[in-house]
């Protein structure tokens, strides 16, 4: 491989984006684009039995993983895991009131709380053990984690969303407000009727 091909497979491994050959050409130093052309296509070569090849897409090079090789990316790319609503609840709860006992968040929710929905919460890297309470029985408390920030794009915990910002995204459940709307106007209708009956 003579220098213009070797400078021409550094430039595109260090791209950010794919490059034409013009791009490249002026990135080398004005370097002729016919020539830039043909050690295109010299890098091409020597990479065709390679795990990645170098490939033109809209005139523009990048260097991309060889097709008969996908599958084994898609084995062993990460999958995402899906949190439960219970999990979902109880990572909102140790965010907006942490430090915070394994009590105090079944005191929120009002339901129980099992030790595998903190456990999922741990094993994400989101939730951690801060320490104990000072109280009788010195509970353990949860706090977030630096990567749940960073999972969230959060700078810190003062970034967390209010309610009507929660509201406004669609992430409070609907039927939940519709259903503290219309109980909220029945009592006003009750205490207007009892009211007029009293009056």
């Amino acid at each position: 491989m003579d220098e213009l091909a070797r400078a021409v497979e550094a430039a595109l491994f260090a791209a950010e984006e794919p490059m034409t050959a013009e791009a490249l050409a002026g990135f080398l130093g004005d370097a002729a684009v016919g020539e830039v052309r043909d050690a295109l296509r010299s890098v091409a070569a020597d990479y065709d039995k390679r795990g990645i090849h170098l490939v033109e897409r809209g005139k523009r090079w990048h260097f991309e993983t060889a097709p008969d090789l996908a599958h084994l990316l898609r084995r062993e790319k990460e999958q995402v895991r899906r949190l439960s609503r219970a999990a979902t609840e109880v990572l909102a709860i140790i965010a907006y009131h942490e430090p915070v006992s394994r009590a105090e968040i079944e005191s929120i929710r009002g339901v129980q709380t099992s030790g595998g929905t903190l456990d999922v919460l741990m094993e994400a890297g989101w939730v951690k053990i801060a320490g104990r309470r000072e109280v009788p029985g010195r509970p353990t408390i949860y706090a977030t984690t630096p990567e749940f920030l960073e999972h969230f794009g959060l700078s810190s915990r003062r970034d967390l969303p209010g309610i009507a910002e929660l509201r406004a995204t669609g992430l409070l459940d609907p039927v939940d407000d519709a259903y503290d709307e219309l109980v909220g106007g029945d009592d006003g209708e009750a205490e207007a009727e009892v009211e007029s009956d009293n009056g």
